[in-house]
C-alpha cells in the first residue's frame, strides 16, 4: 500500500481541507482506475463517493460540535468496513498516528519505531532499504482518518438516539394501554429489545423490569405472557428483579406456558427460568424446583424432534434445577426425575444429540444414578449399558467420566448379570484405553476398578480374549 498527499494552495489563499489531493496507489483500487497506477482524488468527494468508505456524510469541514478523541473512536467503532488505507500495514489496525517513510509507505508510529528498535533498516511492506530512516508525520491522513471515525461515529451516536427515544415512547404507551393495544406495544417493544442494545438498556433504566414484571400473575394471558418473558429474557436482570420474579404466581404462569405456550415461548420460558435458578440466593423450596409438571414440560420440550432447538435449554435449566438444589431437596428432585420416566427418556435421546446436550443429559442421569431408584430405573433400559460404552473416549473428559459413573452405579447392582453384558458389548476394551490414555487420573482409577469389577466373571484367558487385546499389549 502506498499514500502520498499534495497540498495544492489557490490564489495564495490559506490551504483549506478541502483544496488537499490524496494519491493513493493501492491494488485494491485497481478496478477503478483502470489498470493505472494511481488516482488523484479530492478528499471531501472520496469520503463521499465510497472510495474510502465513508458513503455520503460529512467530509472535512463538516463542522462537528464534540471533538473526539481518535483512539476512543477507533475502540468504539470496531467497524468491518474501514478503508484499507487507514490500516498499518504492520498490525492491521487503524492508524492514529499516521507517520510515512522515505519510500512513501504509511504506518503507524509506534509499530514502525518498533520495527527500527529490532534493527531492521527497510520498508516492512516493499523490504526496500531505507536511504533516510526519518519519519514524516502524515497530518492528511491523520484528518482524513479523524474525519471519518468522527462521521461514523455520529452516526452510531444518533441512531442510539433514535433507539432510545424510540424505547422510551413505546414503554410510555405501554403503561398507558390496554387489552389488543397493550399486545401490540409488547410486539413492538420485544422487537427493538432484540435488535438494539441500546434499548435493553433504556428498558432497565427507565424503570421497565418492575413494570413488566407485574404484568406476570395468576390471571395474565398467555398473550400477555409469551410477550413479557420474550422481552425479560434478553434483560439484565438484577438481584431484586429476579427476586420479585420467583414468587409463585409468575412461577406458575411461566411453568403453565412452558406446557402449552409456543415453542419460541416455551424457550424462552425455560431460559428465564435458568437466569433466576443461577441466581446465588435463590431459594430452592420455591415452586419452580418442586413442580413435577415444570418437569414434565422440560423432558416434553427435549423430545420434541419437529423443534429440536428446545433440547439444549430444556436440559441446561434440567441439570441447574438438580445443581441447585439443597441436600435435603436434592434427593427429592431426583426422585421426581426418576418417577415422571425421564430415565429411560434420555436414554433412548442420548445417540441423536450433539456433544453439549449429551453432555448435559448424561450429568443428569448421573445425578439419579446415586439412588437405588435411579439404578433400577438405568438397569431396566436396555439400552443404557451400550449407549454408554459407545460413549466412552468419543466426545468429551466430562461425558466419559458421567459415562463410567453410570456403568459402575448399573455393574455394582448385579456384577454377575450387567458386567457380563458390558464385556460383550466391548467395554473391557475401552477401558484399556481409558487407562492408557492422558485423561485425569481419577478417571483413570474409575476406568481401573470397573475393569477389576468385569474381570470377577471370567478366567484370564478368556478376559484377554474378551478385551480383544494385541500380543505386545498382552
Amino acid at each position: 500500500m502506498s499514500v502520498a498527499f499534495t497540498a495544492v494552495k489557490q490564489n495564495n489563499s490559506p490551504k483549506s481541507l478541502l483544496d488537499v489531493e490524496v494519491f493513493v496507489e493501492m491494488p485494491a483500487f485497481s478496478s477503478m482506475i483502470n489498470g493505472a497506477e494511481g488516482q488523484v482524488l479530492d478528499l471531501d468527494s472520496a469520503v463521499k463517493d465510497g472510495v474510502l468508505g465513508g458513503g455520503g456524510g460529512v467530509g472535512f469541514g463538516g463542522g462537528f460540535s464534540e471533538k473526539l478523541d481518535l483512539k476512543k473512536m477507533i475502540e468504539v467503532l470496531d467497524s468491518p468496513e474501514i478503508p484499507s488505507v487507514f490500516i498499518c500495514p504492520i498490525s492491521l489496525s487503524p492508524m492514529e498516528d499516521p507517520v510515512t517513510l522515505c519510500t512513501g509507505q504509511t504506518y503507524e508510529r509506534s509499530n514502525i519505531m518498533k520495527w527500527f528498535s529490532l534493527g531492521h533498516f527497510t520498508c516492512p511492506t516493499t523490504m526496500q532499504e531505507l536511504w533516510d530512516d526519518s519519519v514524516t508525520p502524515n497530518d492528511t491522513l491523520h484528518r482524513l482518518i479523524h474525519s471519518w471515525f468522527s462521521q461514523k461515529y455520529f452516526q452510531k451516536k444518533k441512531r442510539s438516539e433514535d433507539v432510545q427515544g424510540l424505547t422510551s415512547e413505546i414503554l410510555d404507551t405501554l403503561k398507558k394501554s390496554k387489552g389488543q393495544a397493550r399486545i401490540q406495544s409488547l410486539k413492538e417493544l420485544r422487537r427493538v429489545v432484540a435488535a438494539h442494545g441500546i434499548a435493553r438498556k433504556t428498558v432497565v433504566e427507565k424503570g421497565g423490569v418492575s413494570f413488566l414484571s407485574s404484568l406476570l400473575g395468576p390471571y395474565t394471558s398467555h398473550a400477555i405472557g409469551s410477550e413479557v418473558i420474550s422481552i425479560l429474557v434478553h434483560l439484565n436482570l438484577d438481584s431484586s428483579s429476579k427476586s420479585n420474579l420467583t414468587q409463585p404466581a409468575r412461577i406458575s404462569l411461566m411453568v403453565d406456558m412452558l406446557n402449552e405456550g409456543s415453542i419460541e415461548t416455551r424457550i424462552n420460558c425455560t431460559q428465564l427460568l435458568k437466569l433466576l435458578i443461577v441466581e446465588d440466593d435463590f431459594n430452592p423450596q420455591v415452586e419452580i424446583v418442586s413442580s413435577p409438571s415444570l418437569l414434565v414440560a422440560l423432558m416434553r420440550l427435549v423430545r420434541d424432534k419437529r423443534h429440536s432447538s428446545g433440547n439444549l435449554p430444556a436440559l441446561s435449566l434440567l441439570k441447574s434445577i438438580c445443581s441447585s438444589s439443597s441436600s435435603r431437596s436434592h434427593k427429592q428432585i431426583q426422585l421426581m426425575i426418576i418417577t415422571i420416566g425421564a430415565v429411560p427418556q434420555l436414554i433412548e435421546l442420548l445417540p441423536g444429540l450433539n456433544s453439549e446436550s449429551l453432555e448435559l443429559a448424561l450429568f443428569i442421569l448421573d445425578s439419579v444414578s446415586n439412588l437405588k431408584e435411579g439404578k433400577l430405573a438405568l438397569s431396566d433400559c436396555s439400552n443404557t449399558i451400550p449407549n454408554m460404552v459407545r460413549i466412552l473416549m468419543r466426545v468429551s473428559e466430562n461425558c466419559t467420566k458421567y459415562a463410567l459413573s453410570i456403568l459402575w452405579a448399573v455393574c455394582e447392582l448385579s456384577p454377575q448379570e450387567y458386567s457380563l453384558i458390558a464385556v460383550d458389548v466391548g467395554l473391557a476394551a475401552k477401558l484399556l484405553l481409558v487407562i492408557q490414555s492422558g485423561c485425569n487420573p481419577s478417571i483413570k482409577q474409575q476406568s481401573a476398578d470397573l475393569l477389576k469389577l468385569c474381570s470377577l466373571n471370567y478366567t484370564d484367558s478368556i478376559f484377554i480374549s474378551k478385551c480383544k487385546l494385541t500380543r505386545t499389549i498382552q
